[in-house]
This record gives structure tokens, sequence and C-alpha cells, in this order.
């Protein structure tokens, strides 16, 4: 099992080069996993959409982790962007980072949390279930998309 590690997470500019590095991280291995095609349904996040962004680091100043908030019609806000670079899992970086996410959606007045991931990240599932997070109904632009499972958890 690895070893657990100390992190420090604070927001940053969605764009910044490092939130950027992690996302296109991202992206890379969602692309090894469900292939090249477009497989996020609805609006790409953007700086705009995503005002909330954090990226978790580590003592010597290494990017390791970043998630931010959608803010969503109607209340609440969806995770988005939530990613660990593979090296640094089972560390504890996920669990915080998400805590922090969690954190900043309280600190905004919001009292519910929605996200998105996909049928081929069971490990994702996992470790949503295990932070507390149970699946509801597919929502918004992940209505009718057969690679989606959505998840909530009041905070």
């Amino acid at each position: 099992m690895p070893e657990k590690v100390a992190v420090t997470i604070a927001r940053e500019h969605f764009d910044a080069p490092d939130a950027a590095a992690l996302r296109q991280a991202q992206r890379d291995e969602l692309d090894a996993r469900y292939g090249r095609d477009d497989h996020e349904p609805g609006e790409k996040p953007t700086a705009a959409s995503v005002p909330v962004f954090l990226v978790a680091r580590t003592a010597d100043g290494t990017a390791v982790g970043c998630g931010g908030l959608r803010p969503l019609p109607g209340g609440g806000a969806e995770i988005k962007r939530m990613f660990v670079h593979p090296s640094m899992r089972g560390t504890g970086v996920a669990v915080a980072l998400l805590r922090a996410i969690e954190d900043e959606a309280r600190a905004m007045g919001l009292d519910r949390l929605l996200l998105e991931t996909g049928t081929a990240q069971p490990d994702a599932i996992r470790f949503y279930e295990r932070e507390g997070y149970t699946p509801i109904p597919l929502f918004g632009a992940y209505v009718g998309s057969e690679l989606s499972l959505c998840f909530a958890r009041p905070l």
C-alpha cells in the first residue's frame, strides 16, 4: 500500500499552467479508457463555468491533483475535473482534495454536491461511494448517456 503523502491545496486559476497540465493528464487517461471520441456530454468546463478550481501540491511544489466546482442552475454544484496523478493514488491525496472541494462548496453556501463519472472508471466509483456519495439518476447533459454514472452527497 502506498505511503500517505501530505499536500497543500489551494485555489488556482482554471487555466494556470499546472491546472491545465493536470486536466490534460486526466483527458489522456479518459481517452485511453473510452477511446478518443468525445466522451463527455454537455458543455465543456471553462474558467468561466468553474469559478472554484483547486490544485493539490506536494511539499516540493509538484502539482499532483485537481478538482473544481461548477455551479448548477437551480442550486448545488457539480464537481468537475477531479483528478489525482496515478502515481499518487492511494496516498490520501484524493480524499484531501475532495474534502477541500466540499469545504469550498460549504463556504459558497451550498448544501449538496453532484458529480458524474464514467462506467469505465471502477476506481472512481468505489472512491466516491466510500466517501459518502450515493448514486442518483443521470442529470443535465448526462441524461441518456450510456457511459455516465451520477452521484450526490449532502454537505
